[in-house]
């Protein structure tokens, strides 16, 4: 029988709070990478407000596999270095609690965290690939609102 202890409850809250912010800061990273490469299909295009929200939604949507293994490992090694640094893993380890008893709880949430991400890939992100490359297809079709040529003065912006 698995027992919840206080123990866990520390090690989970204490990596779910690092979690969410690294998750976060790398979806955030590779959206701005992904901007880059179709920075060319929003300038000057006179998009709505819309359709650059829904770019960034169903872009965050695809990148989300690409994002949550590398905030796991980020999250789980700062979880345990902050342990290691202010001796709690040392303590831990004093009151005769092994390594994997101590990483136990972390398993178990990871292997839930697989779980919702396996869904999510096979449900949602082939659903949010299709819109987002139909609506990146819709953006690249769209006559652009201001034709500058290319090496002449351009007087007819007020």
């Amino acid at each position: 029988m698995l027992r919840i202890k206080k123990l866990d409850i520390f090690i989970v809250k204490s990596f779910l709070m690092l979690f969410i912010g690294t998750f976060f800061i790398c979806l955030f990273i590779f959206m701005m990478q992904f901007l880059w490469r179709y920075v060319d299909e929003l300038v000057g295009k006179g998009l709505d407000m819309s359709v650059i929200a829904q770019f960034f939604f169903y872009s965050a949507l695809t990148l989300v596999p690409i994002s949550l293994p590398l905030a796991i490992l980020l999250a789980s090694l700062i979880t345990f270095g902050n342990f290691g640094e202010r001796y709690e893993l040392l303590a831990m380890k004093a009151a005769g609690i092994s390594l994997l008893k101590i990483m136990r709880p972390l398993a178990f949430f990871v292997c839930g965290l697989v779980a919702v991400s396996f869904y999510f890939q096979n449900v949602v992100g082939p659903i949010a690939q299709t819109k987002l490359y139909t609506l990146i297809i819709s953006m690249k079709q769209k006559s652009p609102e201001l034709d500058i040529p290319e090496g002449v003065f351009y007087s007819e912006i007020p």
